[in-house]
């Protein structure tokens, strides 16, 4: 009996540094302003023995998601520029389907993702057409996030920069509507990062392609005979 031949890989180079730089940053922005954020909005009743202005934990929680915010934003304002100079992975018309092939793999994918099927079609090397819309809209959110959270700070602030976004208040209605789209907003980060984690693993498994450890060394492994980049 003739022994199974090995199935041909090739290894590509798909995330460029500033991509990985930015997806990590940004991961460790979003835990920090999530837990920060929480507990501005749901403050931990502590008791102590000696007085409030003694302790300062509270202050330490408002001025790490105050920092973390900024790095959060000028972060995400790399990766806009990225998309625009970026290799053909990193590029904007990965995230905005445009293309009837885009669609067919979303389709495709969905039945992978939500159907547990087998992939038969082609799924791009990089993001995929589902993805790619998603972190998308994504993006979209954490703009949002981004112009409400320094609205609101602008009010307690001389600076600059978060005066920029100060129409912002008067516009959405004032302090609270504001505080409150910040706040449920926040919860599509705590929904995004649970089902982004458990979809890297679960393509790391159905494609074999390094999806986990790309997003480490930048790169990935395509089938020569079965998947397209």
């Amino acid at each position: 009996m003739a022994s199974a031949q090995p199935i041909p890989y090739q290894r590509v180079y798909v995330w460029e540094f500033p991509v990985r730089l930015y997806h990590w940053v940004n991961a460790v922005c979003v835990v920090a302003l999530g837990v920060t954020g929480y507990l501005i909005g749901n403050p931990l009743a502590i008791s102590y023995s000696s007085e409030a202005y003694q302790q300062y934990w509270f202050g330490w929680v408002r001025f790490i998601h105050f920092v973390t915010a900024f790095v959060f934003f000028f972060n995400f304002l790399v990766r806009i520029y990225w998309g625009f100079v970026g290799n053909d992975f990193a590029r904007w018309t990965n995230f905005i389907p445009f293309k009837r092939a885009q669609y067919r793999e979303m389709v495709e994918v969905l039945k992978v993702d939500v159907l547990q099927t087998k992939i038969r079609g082609l799924i791009s090397l990089g993001h995929n057409a589902l993805a790619g819309l998603i972190y998308f809209l994504s993006f979209l959110v954490f703009l949002f996030q981004a112009i409400t959270g320094f609205a609101l700070y602008s009010s307690m602030s001389d600076s600059f920069f978060p005066r920029l976004f100060a129409w912002i208040v008067p516009l959405m209605g004032g302090d609270n509507p504001v505080r409150q789209w910040h706040h449920v907003f926040m919860w599509f980060f705590v929904v995004f990062v649970i089902v982004h984690v458990y979809l890297v693993f679960y393509h790391d498994y159905v494609e074999g392609r390094g999806t986990t450890s790309s997003m480490v060394g930048g790169y990935k492994f395509e089938r020569e005979d079965e998947y397209k980049s």
